[in-house]
């Protein structure tokens, strides 16, 4: 039954990446900046409330309950978010930066300016879709339903911008479209992938290392979280809409893990 559970979230994270990212190879919705702030500042308070209210807390009690010590648990968390850190410094980014400068009088069109090596950009969000996959995936095991509804929606929430993301920075920076059809598709394929590994990989472990990943998967929703919306908060021009849509976004996953324990779905305790 886990088996089947989790090949049903591969494919719907699958095909979630595969549709956001191939939309602006295909469509004019690309234009919609605007659009894709808000979608990004939204799954920022998505994950951050997922993070805090349900995955540290879960993965807090299977650690402690099966002997882990607090100092490993907390290094948990903080090696899921140093990990992020260090590959952004090693130049495996997860955010993309688009630039857009009017350049009609040379080219007769608006530019993208991005990072020159394209390549390690698609390399590092494809590489942080894997800590999606592995959230995913031990969230699965612990056989929690509102552990796993909660990452699960932080995930996709926040894979749908991510996957665009990748779909227009390749538009911009391939020659071909079947070069930037292969960048969304090595995007699209890393998360549903993990979750197959993880939870192949972690079904026979103990609750111990289980606990832990889940813990070292929140450090990695708090480093996104925060990095997602930072710039934008730290602007006057964008402070304000950042700060709502963050806000926006944890209500919604606090709205849904209320409805999950009214209705007896998933209950918010053990």
């Amino acid at each position: 039954m886990l088996g089947s559970n989790a090949l049903l979230l591969a494919g719907v994270t699958l095909a979630i990446g595969l549709g956001a990212g191939l939309l602006p190879l295909w469509t004019k919705v690309s234009e919609k900046e605007g659009l894709l702030k808000w979608m990004t500042g939204i799954a920022a308070g998505v994950l951050l409330a997922s993070a805090l209210l349900v995955a540290l807390p879960e993965g807090f009690e299977i650690a402690m309950n099966n002997g882990v010590k607090e100092l490993l648990v907390g290094g948990a968390i903080l090696a899921g978010f140093l990990t992020m850190l260090l590959l952004e410094c090693f130049g495996f980014g997860h955010d993309i930066h688009e630039e857009h400068h009017d350049h009609e009088e040379d080219h007769g069109h608006d530019h993208v300016h991005h990072p020159s090596n394209a390549n390690s950009i698609v390399v590092g969000l494809s590489i942080h879709a894997l800590t999606d996959g592995l959230a995913i995936g031990a969230a699965v095991l612990t056989e929690s339903l509102v552990l796993t509804i909660s990452v699960l929606l932080a995930v996709l929430v926040h894979k749908v911008p991510a996957a665009f993301s990748v779909g227009l920075f390749s538009m911009h920076e391939r020659a071909e479209r079947s070069a930037s059809i292969r960048d969304v598709l090595m995007f699209s394929l890393a998360t549903p992938i993990m979750i197959l590994v993880t939870f192949y990989l972690l079904g026979d472990v103990s609750e111990q290392f289980l606990g832990l990943a889940i813990l070292f998967a929140g450090g990695t929703f708090l480093y996104v979280a925060t990095v997602d919306v930072l710039p934008e908060v730290h602007h006057a021009a964008t402070g304000k809409s950042a700060m709502i849509q963050v806000v926006s976004g944890a209500l919604i996953m606090v709205a849904l893990l209320l409805i999950l324990d009214a209705t007896g779905i998933a209950a918010l305790g053990h």
